[in-house]
């Protein structure tokens, strides 16, 4: 896996991915950006909420649950101290569908968190990660 990040000016970055897909990511005005994109942090915690994401749902999937969505709500703290890593990162599963076994989301979401989402795994070496869930019937 490749990915190429460019300079654009101020604190502004262009980051392409080997897929061919591209984000600005910029700093905080503070510190010499213009708010044009997300932090690189803040990236690393969407990276986590689509991997997971897509884990839950293709284990839903297969197990032929009626998933109609899912939404990862994702909370963290960081370090007082340089660096400031994730300390702390809280994942909430909001799972809608009608019919959907409990039991089967709740399985779903912990062989993500356990077994299969890279960027949790990843993430844990630094951070203490929970994750509850929410099931809402449609």
């Amino acid at each position: 896996m490749k990915a190429r990040v460019q300079w654009v000016d101020g604190m502004a970055f262009m980051g392409e991915t080997e897929s061919g897909h591209a984000v600005v990511m910029d700093g905080a005005p503070d510190i010499g950006g213009r708010n044009i994109g997300p932090r690189p942090t803040e990236m690393l915690l969407l990276g986590l909420g689509g991997c997971t994401g897509i884990d839950v749902v293709m284990i839903l999937q297969k197990q032929r649950q009626p998933v109609r969505d899912c939404i990862v709500e994702i909370e963290a703290e960081r370090s007082e101290s340089l660096p400031k890593v994730f300390t702390r990162i809280h994942v909430h599963f909001v799972v809608k569908g009608a019919g959907l076994d409990p039991k089967a989301v709740e399985r779903a979401v912990n062989l993500s968190a356990d077994k299969y989402c890279s960027v949790s795994r990843m993430l844990e070496g630094t951070a203490e990660i929970t994750h509850d869930l929410e099931i809402i019937e449609e």
